[in-house]
């Protein structure tokens, strides 16, 4: 499930009126995004129960000089952490695939417990209007109950309005729709 949201009256020419949240839903997303963590040392052995990939320093280096595998691994994962001393090198060798996807990685402490983080992240969309009026973002599954989808829309909903400077005024329209199926207008 999906929720296309289209603004009017908000000027996305200036970078400070663009959407770029990280939604915590309440019910999550129905199915469980990939979350990759750049990490050495304690940290990498501690992440390799929770997350779905971790990448060393050696695997970054190699990374660098693969842009055909730096992509693939970026359209494969939602979120990306990394270990705070490596992110100099991330942005210098992968900012470029990682940047533009709005994929950076969020910098974490070497002796952090990532459990919690990966946890939360795995409940959480990315909701992103660059520079468009229009944008997407999941909500939910089908199988997902229309009590759990409707609470996962109004969470979206609150947090997009609090970032526009006319709130509610500022959503031209909203609609919910499956992948393939057609958009039901809820506002």
């Amino acid at each position: 499930m999906e929720l296309a949201i289209n603004l009017k009256n908000v000027d996305l020419s200036v970078p400070k009126n663009r959407i770029d949240e990280d939604i915590a839903l309440p019910h999550g997303r129905g199915k469980t995004p990939k979350v990759a963590i750049f990490a050495s040392g304690e940290l990498a052995v501690k992440s390799r129960e929770v997350a779905d990939t971790v990448i060393t320093p050696d695997e970054l280096e190699e990374l660098a000089k693969n842009k055909p595998t730096a992509k693939k691994l970026a359209n494969k994962h939602t979120f990306f952490l990394a270990e705070a001393p490596l992110m100099t090198t991330i942005g210098k060798s992968l900012g470029t695939v990682l940047g533009p996807r709005g994929k950076m990685p969020r910098p974490v402490p070497p002796n952090f417990e990532p459990s919690g983080m990966v946890a939360s992240l795995r409940t959480t969309v990315k909701v992103r209007s660059k520079d468009k009026l229009t944008f997407h973002t999941p909500i939910g599954t089908e199988d997902m109950t229309v009590d759990q989808i409707a609470d996962n829309i109004h969470e979206v909903l609150r947090r997009v309005e609090s970032r526009l400077e006319q709130g509610r005024h500022s959503l031209k329209s909203v609609f919910v729709k499956t992948t393939m199926g057609p958009p039901v207008r809820i506002l």
